[in-house]
Formats: structure tokens, C-alpha cells, sequence
């Protein structure tokens, strides 16, 4: 079975959600606590093993380019200042040479037109495909703990969390066959249904794992739901002929596309930073009171 090496980062969205913030800014790039909400996602895939990166991006993301590359001039102030504990910091943010790739979705044509775009650069190999707009925490993360099941099983695997069955219909859930632990064997999947219909109660998180027959699919897919190409539409096409498994990680995720979800996942950063939770814990309560 082939190791799951690389990870799409599709990167191209424009932020609609989170204007006027990301008008000149990267989404990505928005700071969550004390760094780019993108290095989060980075972090959680460096540690499933993930040593290649493709990031698909569009117009005006040249800052995420940038920020995964050498800031001579910032890194030699800091050096000349001897601040050591920051320029270490900086340092465990750079990326092996050449293990990170960048390509351009021309036409804001949809999330499987994204994934499709990077189709070169991964080749025929299973990859992992992490939605910046989501952070998870978990520890192990939440990609290394997908790639736990998919050595034992292979096939496609997807991230699931339990969400109230009175919020059903504000996600995507899976339609199970079988569960054992944390991991469920599938058989669909359903946007957003009615309560009453609703299959199941585990909603997609936004990080798969897929084999890269799914390419092909792309390739070919019409246009679906708000006339994109959509990534779903061909995985359900890929599941007529190979397996799909969910994993119910163990952690809490963020959805950093919104205004309340980037404040969300913040707070909980900072709160869980080592140096800074006291202070910030102090902090909100005393705003709160």
C-alpha cells in the first residue's frame, strides 16, 4: 500500500465570508492568536507525515508564497539584536527545500476544479486534502489519525465529527454502513438534509484522504451544486468502485471562514497557549465581568 506523502491546500477562495479582513489579505494568512491561521493546518499535516505540500491558489495569495519562504532582512534585524527565541520560532516555520509546491486555479470554477488543478504534482498516489478554512485540534492530529485507519483499511478516508441532530441540516453526513471505534465503513453521503432524514448525525470536517483515481472523475465532472465542480459529486462516483471509510477523530474543530469561527478558534488558542493561556484566560474574564 502507498504512503499517503502528499497534501492539497486549496487556497484559492476569496474570503467573502470574512470581509472587509481579507480585502487585501489572505484569508489564510489572518492571524489566529500568534500565527497565520494556514500554519495550523501545515503543522497538523507535518505531523501526519505529509512531506510534500501543494497549495492551489489564485490572485493576490503571494503573501502565503512568501510567508513559507527566508525573510533575510527581518531574520538578520533579529540576529543583530540577538533575539534568539524569535528567530528560532521563525526558523521551525520554514519548510524542507523544494517540498513545497504552488499552482494556479485560473477560474474560481469550484473545490474539485481546485483539487483537480494540482493533478500533475501528485501523480497516481493517494493524498490528503486539508481545507484551510478549517483548523482542528487534536492531538494526534486529525490527519495522522486518518492515516492510522487508511494503513489498516487503504482506500478513501474521510473526517467525521458528532454534531447535535437539531444541526443536521447546516452540514454534510455520511450515510454509515458499520461502525468499530472511531472508524465507519460508508456508503454516501448527504448534503445537508432535513433533520428527519438525516442518515446519520457525522458531519464532514474537511480533511480526506484520496486515491488518485479521483483525478479522472474530475476531469470529467459537470457542474454541480452552484454551478462548480464539486469534489463530493465525483467522490461519490469513486465510492460505485473503491471503499470509503470515516474516522470519528478525537478533537474539536474551527471553522475559520467565518467571522465568529476565526474569533472561535482564537480564543481557544490562546487559552490553550502554554506561555500566554493564564493571561488570556484573566483577561476574558475580566472583560466579561
Amino acid at each position: 500500500m502507498a504512503r499517503v506523502r502528499k497534501a492539497v491546500l486549496p487556497v484559492a477562495g476569496l474570503g467573502t465570508r470574512v470581509l472587509p479582513a481579507t480585502k487585501s489579505i489572505p484569508k489564510e494568512m489572518l492571524p489566529v492568536f500568534d500565527r497565520p491561521a494556514i500554519q495550523y493546518v501545515v503543522d497538523e499535516a507535518i505531523e501526519a507525515g505529509i512531506d510534500h505540500f501543494v497549495f492551489v491558489t489564485g490572485r493576490n495569495k503571494g503573501a502565503i508564497e512568501d510567508y513559507f519562504d527566508r525573510a533575510y532582512e527581518l531574520e538578520t534585524t533579529l540576529a543583530n539584536k540577538n533575539k534568539k527565541g524569535v528567530l528560532e520560532e521563525l526558523e521551525a516555520t520554514l519548510p524542507e527545500p523544494g517540498s513545497m509546491s504552488f499552482v494556479r486555479q485560473q477560474a474560481p470554477k469550484g473545490l474539485g476544479h481546485a483539487i483537480w488543478c494540482a493533478r500533475d504534482v501528485i501523480g497516481h498516489e493517494p493524498f490528503a486534502i486539508l481545507l484551510p478554512d478549517v483548523i482542528v485540534k487534536a492531538a494526534p492530529s486529525c490527519l495522522a489519525q486518518m492515516i492510522h485507519v487508511y494503513d489498516q483499511v487503504g482506500g478513501n478516508v474521510i473526517a467525521v465529527e458528532e454534531v447535535p441532530e437539531e444541526r443536521v441540516s447546516s452540514y454534510g453526513v455520511i450515510d454509515p454502513v458499520e461502525r468499530d471505534g472511531a472508524m465507519v465503513r460508508m456508503k454516501g453521503m448527504v448534503e445537508k438534509p432535513p433533520r428527519e432524514t438525516a442518515p446519520s448525525n457525522l458531519a464532514i470536517t474537511g480533511r480526506y484522504v484520496l486515491q488518485p483515481e479521483i483525478f479522472e472523475l474530475l476531469a470529467g465532472q459537470a457542474a454541480g451544486a452552484g454551478g462548480e465542480i464539486q469534489l463530493t459529486d465525483a467522490m461519490a462516483t469513486l465510492m460505485d468502485n473503491q471503499d470509503f471509510h470515516a474516522v470519528v477523530y478525537d478533537g474539536k474543530s474551527y471553522d475559520c471562514g467565518s467571522k465568529i469561527g476565526y474569533l472561535e478558534a482564537t480564543l481557544a488558542h490562546a487559552l490553550a497557549d502554554e506561555e500566554n493561556g493564564t493571561a488570556a484566560r484573566a483577561l476574558l474574564k475580566s472583560m466579561l465581568d
